[in-house]
């Protein structure tokens, strides 16, 4: 590892002065991370990740190594380091760290992974500085460590009540070595953690502070608006500029290119001096494109190829014990049937945006970014720019789904700050957004099961769909590693004949995460499925559950379920549906209760959930993401998918990609389990089960089942 003077730390920090860092470091080999301070980083050579800073004046700087993007990090990392440090979380100031895989590891905020990924170290970390701050008072005083204690950003000598501010004890702290083993807090211990206290990012969102991508202005910078191509893989043919360059305000037009996993994607960049203006050019614009040699597809086809290859191949197992087909092949009492899910897109409320600047001796980036580190990485790899050049800067996100940890818009705009020798912000629109994708790919299921005995004698899935592994390795050969994303894991333990295969479908259509990820598709089936094969073994679908999903949290969240829906006093005209998925490791249950209104349309009375996320920071925000989660999992089962005629998508904005209104969101009632298990996700777990307890509802409701999404609500 290069080494880091303390005096090139603080400069390219911005510091002047003394202070305490503590943060981490990897020695070689290592699969633990070690606690370390700036001069102990310097001695060894190491380099290291700056996470906490306390100055002179007792003020703790936290560098959050993972996006904000409504999912709470900017609240949760500072509420975790102030409970272990004993500062008050006002007298902490948070700042985005750049994109750095050697000092932060991972920063790609995705897979619910900032809190599960992060907490641990972030705990010790924290108490670690507490302890060094306390022997530096402790030293000061000539009295014992075990007679002073932390508190509120003091340290405090119990017998005589003095009491040093942090911003006092730094210089000296700052000169210990650090420990490496620290005593952590009991959960019972705690006075911040598992409390909901309020986000710090509500008043910079409210009042303007906060920086957004779009908020982002640079001397000289201009802006860009690109038209590309519709179809992906489609080549500019040719393009007239004229109109354009009459546009006040336009600079320059341009062909550009940029890379969509294997393959590259053209379009007309029209620079200008404004946004406006960079548009109202585009607009002048015409462009002339080349869509041949390639599959211009239909949604229907696509759907119509995956229900025949169900029914024709046995796909590539993922996971299989028993003979599931052996035993379906002679059971009497079984089912048959095939699920469908929709392409959507991720309509983050924030369009795409960056800014870039191409210079001589460095790419610098700034915008809405999920995975600075690997932005770094491909910036560097596409430009041949050495890696500590390509400076990749954080801001807010409003709104991400995976989206933008998509590599796409930032070369774009890299690429576009070459060849006009400038800083650039490109802007997409919402149609932009809308059209080009990458989507969540379309999925179809086929399950088969039987019952015997009242009992599960065999289960066996396939699915057909999309395979975002295939876009950038050759693992075509392999089923989907996310196969089974989304199913609980205890059922392995008690079915003796299961399988899970991935049929594989090939499509020139751009596919990547989405909220929950596979599991958003998968939950929908499979639960789906065991509801099912609840009624087909006449059997209430909790009970049915509780029977196969042994393991304790799993039978405690039974339980709670049970208990907050009141399941078991069913009224009658009433629908409940359940379902239960895990993702990320949190599993989450929901109920759903369903009616009908005077004019006869079904509407959702009541959604409660239940999640097992294991250890938590803040019980606010994750009924907050739990929230968001059913309505974002609502919209995807009843209102909007993605369409594709001819190879050309179909929706252009939310007047055809409709969202959820206030109106259609019905109370939901979030409920956490307590238990010191390991943290898990939650940003993303909540999302899943939400599809197959509402179409569950319906047909406890109605006696009609639902099979394919979306579905609308209004006319089942």
């Amino acid at each position: 590892m290069n080494h880091i003077s303390r005096r090139s730390f603080l400069r390219a920090a911005g510091l002047t002065g003394t202070a305490l860092f503590v943060g981490l470091y990897f020695p070689l080999n290592a699969e633990e991370a070690k606690v370390t301070t700036t001069d102990a980083a310097e001695a060894t050579g190491f380099e290291f990740n700056a996470w906490i800073r306390i100055d002179t004046d007792g003020k703790v700087t936290l560098t959050d190594h993972r996006a904000e993007m409504g999912q709470g990090s900017y609240q949760s990392v500072p509420q975790i380091i102030a409970e272990e440090l004993e500062v008050n979380l006002k007298d902490i100031n948070v700042i985005f760290a750049q994109g750095n895989p050697t000092k932060f590891g991972s920063q790609i905020t995705g897979g619910s992974s900032t809190v599960r990924g992060s907490y641990k170290n972030l705990l010790k970390l924290s108490a670690t500085a507490r302890e060094m701050l306390i022997t530096a008072a402790a030293n000061q005083w000539n009295v014992p460590a075990n007679e002073c204690y932390a508190e509120s950003g003091y340290v405090i000598h119990k017998p005589s009540g003095k009491k040093l501010n942090y911003g006092e004890l730094v210089t000296e702290a700052s000169k210990l070595p650090a420990p490496q083993e620290v005593k952590l807090k009991e959960i019972s211990q705690y006075k911040l953690i598992r409390k909901p206290l309020p986000r710090m990012d509500t008043p910079l969102k409210t009042n303007g502070e906060a920086i957004f991508g779009l908020d982002k202005k640079l001397p000289g910078m201009l802006y860009a608006s690109v038209e590309r191509n519709p179809r992906l893989r489609g080549k500019v043919k040719s393009f007239d500029d004229s109109a354009a360059l009459k546009v006040p305000g336009v600079k320059q037009v341009f062909k550009v290119q940029m890379f969509v996993f294997n393959t590259t994607r053209d379009g007309v960049a029209v620079v200008a001096d404004s946004t406006w203006a960079a548009m109202q050019g585009r607009k002048a614009l015409h462009v002339e494109w080349d869509d041949s040699g390639f599959e211009h597809v239909n949604t229907s086809d696509i759907y119509k190829a995956h229900e025949e290859l169900l029914k024709k191949e046995e796909g590539l197992f993922f996971k299989k014990q028993g003979e599931p087909s052996q035993i379906l092949a002679k059971a009497g009492k079984k089912i048959d049937v095939i699920y469908q899910t929709p392409y959507q897109m991720h309509a983050a409320m924030e369009p795409l945006n960056c800014v870039a600047h191409y210079q001589n001796d460095k790419i610098e980036i700034w915008g809405p970014i999920q995975a600075p580190d690997w932005v770094q990485g491909d910036i560097s790899d596409k430009f041949k720019v050495p890696k500590e050049k390509v400076i990749v800067n954080m801001t807010f996100l409003g709104g991400g789904f995976g989206r933008k940890a998509f590599l796409d818009y930032t070369q774009e705009a890299v690429a576009i700050s070459k060849q006009i020798g400038a800083p650039v912000q490109v802007v997409w629109t919402r149609e932009d957004d809308i059209t080009q994708g990458p989507y969540r790919a379309g999925i179809s299921y086929r399950g088969e099961g039987s019952i015997e005995n009242g009992e599960i004698s065999a289960l066996k899935f396939k699915m057909a769909g999309q395979n975002i592994d295939h876009w950038n390795n050759d693992k075509r050969d392999k089923a989907n590693d996310s196969t089974t994303e989304g199913f609980l894991k205890p059922y392995f333990d008690s079915v003796k004949n299961i399988s899970f295969a991935d049929v594989p479908y090939e499509m020139p259509l751009p596919n990547m995460w989405w909220r929950s990820v596979y599991a958003s598709t998968n939950g929908f089936a499979y639960e789906s499925f065991i509801n099912e094969m609840a009624v087909l073994a006449g059997q209430d679908q909790l009970d049915f559950r509780r029977k196969y999903l042994k393991d304790e949290r799993c039978q405690q969240l039974i339980n709670r379920i049970e208990e907050v829906s009141d399941w078991k006093n069913k009224k009658k005209n009433e629908g409940y549906g359940v379902a239960i998925t895990e993702c990320f490791e949190s599993t989450v249950g929901h109920v759903v209760k369903v009616s009908r209104k005077a004019d006869g349309k079904v509407k959702i009375d009541h959604v409660w959930a239940v999640m097992d996320c294991g250890w938590y920071v803040n019980p606010d925000i994750i009924k907050a993401q739990v929230e968001g989660s059913i309505l974002m999992a609502l919209g995807a089962a009843t209102i909007h998918e993605i369409t594709f005629k001819d190879g050309l998508v179909e929706q252009k904005n939310f007047y055809d990609y409709l969202m959820p209104r206030m109106s259609d969101m019905p109370p939901v009632e979030v409920h956490i389990m307590e238990n010191t298990a390991d943290a898990g996700g939650v940003g993303e777990p909540g999302l899943p089960p939400f599809a197959p307890a509402l179409t569950d509802a319906i047909y406890d409701l109605t006696g009609k089942r639902i099979r394919k999404l979306p579905f609308n609500l209004n006319t089942v």
